[in-house]
């Protein structure tokens, strides 16, 4: 999820209210989003450099990091940030974004050549006139294109954001696609002319933009937007031209986002011109361009229009799991952004019609609108219940009861990888691979995870090795899964549940891994039987390299051996270096269902 970083005081002014850390904390849990950090500029500073902490003085810019939501692109900057908590507060109404009413005569046009197909073929216009900047605003306007460059545009792959000083160019627009060498200006934060070409090779250096070269740099056309004058504004999706820099002092700005996806391209021009419309003389207004495609068709943007869904009151109480009265949902719902008109259906089905305005995107299907009401009414309000149409898996339950069982005795549960190094499968617990029980992975990322278990003694030896110096005993277990293969199996392999308890101390502890054998069997309503007979289980001698000879047992249970306990070999506890005596027990618990 990405963070937004944001000044704290600043952030309390546009919130009309100061907050202890706490009481953010806890506006934060209600809307959906987290205060990760509390840090200062100085602080950052020092962590990108790799410097050392350093106290900090009491007159430092306190900055908050907020984590939010990955699809809530408004939520990117703090005007975003800032509006929509205080809509969830009651203390703003939903603001109506429109687009400015002009004449043909007035509208800006953006001409697309056809060459832009072979590498970005779609550009979106848009200009926010008689805007005011300050420093802190100028400074978020560039941190919004920045975190949508590395968000939705994909770090300009699918996306490229340019943004110019309208009075310094002249429309007309061209958007065109021309071989490098053509294509010659003077770029951002330079002072002389560049061939395309040279730039390529001149940003290999440049620590920001070398990520985004090889994005146009084997193509044989460069996209490049020029102005009446053949001024370039921008070589996207690389750097813009120096001539239409913005600054603190620009009125009127022009927006051009040149892309790959046309769907995301729109987002993020909405993103950007909703969220700072703001700052503009007709608050919340936009003056829209005319993008004249090749073939003749010309498109306006941006398109701020409200679309509307239809979504059941029904399915919203279902999918929250609270009965809610009609006007709550739909206060609820304000509260999001989101506004709702209640309507009823010829079968008397209670509908809302719910106006999705253009800052979110996010709003897809009838499900986010019900995440909406979720959030807004409190996800600890929700009551828990348990749904009727659950049914618990038998294998689930019973490996629950016997986590209990072994808890109560004194065992303490672990969790292992599932999947382990071949030697630890077979050569350092003294067995042999027979070709026909293991499942090899392929193509493994490291002698780590080579082979999936085929038994949960590797990961737990593993553990006692990692805790030598853990007082004694250790007495510990685990309940999980082990794979072998399996012809009969579509994929070739199957699951088995096991059951596997170590103790490990001063002396081998034998006696108590049976004590747990017998309590296992206890809890399970296996009863003891002489050998031969099939209603219950028995011991007998076992022969199990991993163990100690004559210190072993099988445990059968009608008739099939679902289980082995004994005195850990020396030499396994030598190859996984345990220098203290263990015993260890393994059953298959998928027999008593």
């Amino acid at each position: 999820m990405p963070t937004v970083s944001v000044g704290r005081d600043r952030l309390f002014e546009a919130l009309g209210r100061t907050y202890t850390q706490e009481e953010f904390e806890e506006l934060c849990f209600k809307f959906g989003i987290e205060l990760d950090d509390v840090t200062t500029e100085k602080a950052i500073i020092r962590k990108e450099k790799h410097l050392g902490e350093e106290e900090g003085s009491e007159d430092e810019e306190v900055i908050y990091k907020i984590e939010v939501p990955a699809n809530r692109y408004d939520l990117l900057c703090l005007e975003g940030l800032a509006q929509a908590l205080r809509i969830f507060n009651g203390l703003d109404p939903i603001p109506t974004y429109k687009v400015a009413g002009i004449n043909k005569e007035s509208f800006l046009e953006m001409h697309v050549k056809s060459e832009t197909s072979r590498i970005r073929p779609y550009v979106v216009c848009a200009v926010l006139r008689d805007v005011t900047f300050d420093e802190a605003r100028y400074n978020s306007f560039i941190d919004l294109q920045d975190r949508l460059h590395q968000n939705i545009c994909r770090r300009r792959t699918l996306v490229a954001i340019g943004t110019h000083d309208l009075d310094t160019i002249e429309g007309p627009f061209t958007y065109e696609a021309l071989p490098p060498s053509e294509i010659n200006f003077v770029p951002l934060k330079q002072t002389r002319k560049f061939a395309a070409n040279e730039l390529m090779e001149f940003y290999q250096s440049d620590q920001k933009l070398k990520k985004f070269l090889h994005i146009i740099e084997g193509s044989p056309v460069f996209p490049v937007i020029y102005d009446q004058n053949r001024t370039v504004l921008s070589l996207p999706p690389i750097i813009n031209g120096a001539h239409s820099a913005i600054t603190l002092k620009t009125k009127n700005v022009f927006i051009e986002c040149t892309a790959t996806d046309l769907t995301k391209a729109n987002i993020v021009l909405n993103t950007m011109v909703t969220m700072f419309s703001v700052y503009c003389k007709e608050k919340f207004q936009v003056e829209p361009v005319k993008v004249i495609y090749p073939d003749g068709k010309s498109y306006s943007c941006p398109d701020l229009s409200v679309y509307h869904m239809d979504v059941p009151l029904s399915y919203i109480t279902r999918i929250v799991g609270v009965s809610l009265p009609e006007k709550e949902v739909s206060s609820l719902l304000y509260r999001m952004q989101l506004e709702a008109k209640l309507s009823i259906s010829g079968d008397e089905t209670v509908n809302f019609t719910v106006s999705v305005p253009p800052t979110r995107s996010d709003i897809l299907h009838p499900c986010d609108v019900a995440e909406d009401v979720a959030i807004a009414y409190g996800y600890n309000e929700v009551p828990k219940t348990k749904p009727s149409s659950l049914k618990p898996c038998s294998l689930n339950q019973l490996s629950d009861l016997i986590r209990m069982e072994i808890a109560m005795v004194g065992f303490t549960e672990v969790l292992t990888w599932i999947l382990c190094s071949y030697k630890e499968n077979f050569t350092m617990l003294n067995r042999k691979d027979d070709k026909a029980t293991a499942v090899i992975n392929g193509n493994p990322r490291s002698t780590d995870f080579e082979v999936v278990r085929t038994s949960l003694m590797p990961g737990i030896l593993k553990t006692v090795a990692h805790n030598k110096d853990h007082p004694k005993p250790i007495k510990i277990f685990e309940v999980g899964d082990v794979v072998l293969l399996d012809e009969s199996k579509d994929v070739g392999a199957t699951n088995r549940r096991h059951i596997a308890a170590l103790y490990c101390g001063a002396n081998s502890g034998f006696e108590l891994i049976h004590g747990l054998v017998d309590r296992i069997m206890e809890v399970t309503g296996t009863p003891f039987v002489s050998p031969g007979d099939d209603v219950g289980y028995y011991i007998k001698s076992a022969d199990e390299p991993e163990f100690l000879p004559g210190r072993q047992a099988s445990i059968i249970y009608k008739g099939k051996q679902i289980g082995t306990f004994g005195i850990v070999h020396p030499e396994v506890l030598q190859n996984f270096d345990i220098p203290d005596p263990c015993s260890f027990v393994e059953l298959n618990m998928e027999i008593f269902l």
